[in-house]
């Protein structure tokens, strides 16, 4: 009998349904008897104003509903718990509901609908939005949105999206229109409050983002604007580019121009630059832009209506100047040598492995060049007693690079540098004159001279048909560099008939067609993409298999970088092409139109074709371009390059080979000049792979995520790989190269292709990563043999990470700043810090890939929102400096 009793107990216990109807009798019981006299008087008190609604009379009806409405208000109660009348009114709103629709007075109705509106929010039953529903019926007019606060306001707005959503299913354009209405009576009432965020979502989900333009005030369209262009990568298009117009729009409402422009840019919409330009109301102000310009290379001289002062703005012609003053204040000026860098009395190398080869002095070669970019001094060109003597210690191709060297020694500084170089245009060495033609490329790259001296000095070489072919190709390459993303007609008419002509080589027809991607990147140049397809078409297979034949396809790509689906027609056109290069030409104009969108959906095509088993050589290449393409893709958005790298590793567990060794490049790309420890340890990890490609594309990498930062761990970590690999000459070779790019500039520049605060990407410097990137992947037919030179196409990445402040003269000033890790503001309420663990300091500083600028004092009115580069500071007229107490 006991037994059978505890056998229906653990029945119960086990039987969840009669567990929880327990539970929830007990817990009602308990709620009854725990009422406070306090509790039980005011369900009394609400007991008796319903059943005073019951009533017949309407005057009693409204004196119960002001009652109800007081009682209501006066509530006060936790964040978390729900008010008490509206609990207590639980058991009656069915009841409330009938009453509503029994009476007839008009104005009893419409108080009874705006309290049932509020009951509606926590007792609505089925989906039907009750909410909402009486609210239309109690009316949504002055101000009555706000009678109920602000949960039920969003609480409301949630209901219109869902009511709205549906209604558009149903194509009821009439109801949808009256929900658009309510939005616009919510929205204000959102932003006095400081809920920017929602009030940006209801109207987004109502297909009116645009709207949001006529509510802000001056103090909220900084927030509202912030959180647009935060969204805009989140988005799936048009609504990506419409939140950009609106903040663009915005901005221009409140007179920021220099606001407005980087919106402009990354739009894509030359028109819209102009206007910015025109709604400077000072010159000072579109010296600013000039700047912007000059850094994204936005070249539109005719803007500046013969100003010289704003064109040489727009030119960057004082970069190399600004750039050694900050030199000569960090006191960096003296020269160093590539020992200083190796540091070999660290390294525990063998007595018997030679260190002066051929290949050692070409490693130096670029070390050299890397380390003193810009700084017009270094110990083996321009301060030995004969600078030949460097150039034949190298051998063949490594006499050429040796020769350009000078070029990224004297970067940006045009007339001293053009006077080094000029000697070796009149040897009759032919690889030392082609070295010296792409050094002119590299000077003048990132500025512009107004004698454009790279067009005088270079264009004779591309045509003379006694100019033996390196020169030629030579020639071609420093056009390129030199002109890259400026536009220019007369350039183009010197590439383009070099990729028509098939009498020429193919590795020049390919590198003409990179030139000319470069000099119109983004563009989607019709006339150039047609001339690159069709020298695709009539190139036999034999050449298109060529080493150099890939880069005809990355020129393809470059036209398109940024343009997102503006490339269907010229995919349509690839497909007519049998040989392989048709699919890497694809591929390749797939990453460069959505670079650094964070396009999901492109990702996920990219991973698809990774995720292929492919056994041709050629296959392969593709393959390894999608690699890529999924870095490309995801780099600008900080959640997808989070991601990607996650996605880096699986494809490294099961990728094939030629996908395993194009990995750690794609990893340099997402983290360039950004030292991310995980990324480096992983880094470090494929660095000592059994594969060599993989190991020399990592090691690469790990140059890549450290270009320009000294970062000492990595320093260490080469070292050991120096002494690791000291037998083997092409990945010790590598590994110089990466020691080289960590020390670039002495620890000045940057590689990475995001600035203006992380938010525009330099279409010119992603070109200038692609390059030596694409030629990594094969790195064993072209950087570790003849074709080495392309590691200087880099020099369209780098970039001081500087910030000096100008005053309204263009003259430098001093300025106190704070230097702080930035810290992500937005949809926060108020002002609030933008960055932490700040360190203050006197302009010039430099700045680190993560970290953020601000005026210490408000001596100075900074004339833009983002302190990174030039920027123009002018006095603040209320600042009154205070007094030292004795």
């Amino acid at each position: 009998m006991v037994q059978k009793k505890s056998s229906v107990d653990s029945e119960d216990v086990l039987n969840p349904r009669t567990a929880a109807e327990k539970i929830t009798k007990n817990k009602a019981k308990d709620e009854k008897d725990e009422l406070s006299e306090e509790d039980q008087q005011l369900v009394s008190e609400l007991e008796m104003i319903v059943e005073r609604l019951k009533e017949s009379s309407v005057d009693i009806h409204r004196s119960a509903m002001e009652n109800l409405n007081n009682i209501i208000r006066s509530t006060t109660s936790s964040m978390t718990s729900v008010p008490k009348p509206l609990k207590y009114l639980k058991g009656h709103y069915a009841t409330l509901a009938e009453l509503y629709e029994a009476w007839s007075d008009e104005r009893n109705k419409k108080a009874l609908a705006s309290i049932l509106s509020l009951l509606g929010m926590a007792y609505d039953k089925d989906g039907k939005r009750d909410c909402l529903r009486y609210r239309l019926l109690a009316g949504y007019e002055d101000g009555q949105i706000s009678e109920w606060g602000h949960e039920y306001a969003r609480h409301l707005a949630m209901e219109i999206g869902e009511e709205f959503a549906a209604k558009i299913e149903d194509e009821d354009e009439e109801s949808a229109e009256t929900l658009l209405e309510v939005a616009k009576e919510v929205v204000p009432f959102f932003l006095k409050h400081n809920a920017d965020a929602d009030a940006v979502d209801l109207l987004e989900e109502l297909g009116h983002h645009e709207l949001i333009a006529d509510y802000v005030t001056k103090e909220t369209f900084e927030r509202v604007c912030l959180y647009m262009i935060s969204c805009s990568p989140l988005l799936a298009p048009p609504s990506d580019l419409g939140f950009l117009e609106t903040a663009r729009k915005i901005y221009g409402k409140f007179g920021k121009p220099s606001q407005c422009l980087p919106l402009s840019i990354r739009l894509g919409q030359p028109e819209l630059i102009e206007e910015d330009w025109e709604s400077c109301s000072t010159r000072e102000e579109k010296a600013q832009l000039a700047f912007i310009m000059a850094r994204q290379q936005v070249y539109m001289p005719q803007l500046t209506e013969g100003d010289d002062e704003l064109l040489a703005c727009m030119n960057n012609t004082g970069l190399s100047k600004n750039y050694r003053d900050l030199a000569r204040e960090l006191e960096l000026l003296d020269p160093k040598a590539p020992e200083d860098i190796y540091k070999s009395h660290l390294e525990n190398t063998s007595s018997d492995v030679t260190l002066d080869s051929a290949r050692h002095n070409l490693a130096s070669t670029f070390v050299n060049a890397f380390v003193n970019a810009g700084y017009g001094t270094d110990k083996l060109m321009t301060g030995a007693v004969d600078g030949n003597e460097w150039i034949y210690k190298n051998k063949d191709m490594g006499m050429l690079s040796a020769a350009a060297s000078l070029g990224m020694v004297n970067l940006w500084d045009v007339e001293l540098g053009l006077n080094d170089i000029d000697k070796y245009l009149y040897t009759d060495d032919s690889t030392i004159k082609a070295g010296a033609l792409l050094a002119i490329g590299m000077i003048t790259s990132g500025v512009h001279d107004e004698t454009d001296s790279a067009k005088a000095l270079l264009s004779d070489y591309t045509t003379d048909e006694s100019s033996h072919a390196i020169v030629k190709l030579a020639a071609i390459s420093g056009l390129g560099l030199a002109y890259a993303g400026t536009n220019r007609q007369d350039i183009l008419d010197m590439l383009v008939p070099l990729i028509s002509d098939t009498d020429i080589t193919i590795d020049l027809s390919s590198m003409a067609a990179l030139s000319a991607g470069l000099v119109c990147i983004g563009s989607g140049n019709s006339d150039v993409s047609t001339v690159i397809l069709q020298s695709m078409m009539e190139r036999v297979d034999t050449e298109l298999s060529h080493k150099l034949a890939r880069f005809m396809a990355l020129g393809l790509g470059l036209l398109y970088v940024g343009t997102q689906d503006k490339y269907d027609t010229i995919l349509e056109t690839l497909k007519a092409i049998t040989h392989p290069i048709s699919k890497q030409a694809s591929i390749l104009m797939q990453v460069c139109a959505y670079a650094g969108t964070g396009n999901v959906l492109e990702v996920q095509k990219m991973l698809h074709l990774c995720a292929e088993h492919v056994n041709d050589k050629e296959d392969q290449l593709s393959q390894a371009f999608a690699v890529l393409g999924v870095g490309v893709i995801s780099m600008g958005e900080s959640v997808g390059s989070a991601m990607s790298l996650r996605t880096f590793e699986h494809l490294m567990h099961y990728g094939e080979a030629y996908v395993r060794r194009t990995v750690p490049l794609a990893m340099g790309l997402v983290c360039a000049s950004n030292p991310v420890v995980g990324v480096v340890d992983t880094l470090s990890k494929f660095s000592h792979d059994n594969d060599k490609g993989v190991a020399s594309s990592a090691i690469f990498a790990m140059g890549m995520v450290g270009a320009g930062t000294n970062n000492a761990r990595l320093a260490q970590l080469l070292r050991q790989l120096a002494t690791y690999y000291q037998k083997d000459a092409d990945v010790l070779f590598v590994v110089r190269i990466a020691q080289g790019l960590l020390h670039m500039g002495k620890g000045t520049m940057s590689i990475n292709p995001y600035h203006h605060d992380r938010t525009l990407l330099s279409h010119t410097a992603l070109a200038g990563l692609l390059v030596p990137v694409v030629a990594m992947i094969s790195a064993e037919k072209l950087i570790l043999t003849s074709s080495h030179f392309l590691l200087y196409y880099l020099v369209r990445a780098m970039y001081p990470r500087f910030l000096i402040t100008l005053d309204e003269n263009l003259e430098s000033v001093s300025a106190s700043v704070r230097v702080g890790q930035a810290v992500d503001a937005v949809g926060q309420v108020g002002r609030p810090k933008t960055i932490t663990g700040f360190q203050t300091h006197e302009t010039p500083v430099l700045l680190g890939h993560s970290e953020r600028a601000e005026l210490a004092t408000e001596k100075y009115l900074a004339l833009t929102s983002v302190l990174e580069g030039f920027v123009i500071l002018k006095k603040n007229p209320d600042y009154v400096e205070e007094k030292e107490e004795d």
